[in-house]
């Protein structure tokens, strides 16, 4: 089954990848994976309170993860899966990437404010030639209607 890739993170953009991600996935027989990636610069810290602060991370995207999940079920019928990664945001979603050859899009929310799409859609769209699955790139301010009508 083909399934959709789509990133969590904190940004308001968020929300409407993984709103297409779900309704694309809804529409086409497909799945949606849910990639959720701790930054390692967030445990620079002794040992014993890295791993409490990477256990505390892993319980907010956990909780965050659900309310989309419950969502994605309730409103597609899509069962998402969620996958945790550490690292750099970039190389970590392209090792997801070649690590699970189901994935057949990656689905990105681009932000709507002065500073551009965001750093996730400026990074991976200068190395898009390299992927070996396509891009997909959602405004950050398409309604849930318009959201309906494309996918």
């Amino acid at each position: 089954m083909r399934k959709f890739l789509v990133v969590l993170d904190d940004s308001r953009e968020c929300l409407n990848a993984m709103r297409f991600a779900a309704m694309r996935a809804a529409h086409t027989g497909g799945g949606v994976e849910v990639l959720s990636i701790i930054a390692p610069d967030e445990f620079n810290h002794w040992i014993g309170v890295a791993d409490i602060m990477r256990e505390e991370a892993r319980e907010r995207i956990h909780a965050h993860f659900e309310v989309f999940a419950k969502w994605m079920r309730d409103r597609q019928g899509i069962n998402p899966e969620l996958v945790i990664r550490e690292g750099e945001a970039v190389s970590e979603i392209v090792a997801q990437i070649r690590d699970n050859p189901d994935i057949g899009v990656l689905v990105l929310g681009a932000g709507t404010d002065k500073k551009g799409p965001g750093p996730l859609v400026s990074q991976l769209s200068r190395s898009a030639g390299s992927l070996p699955i396509p891009i997909t790139i959602v405004p950050g301010d398409l309604s849930k209607e318009k959201l309906e009508l494309i996918t």
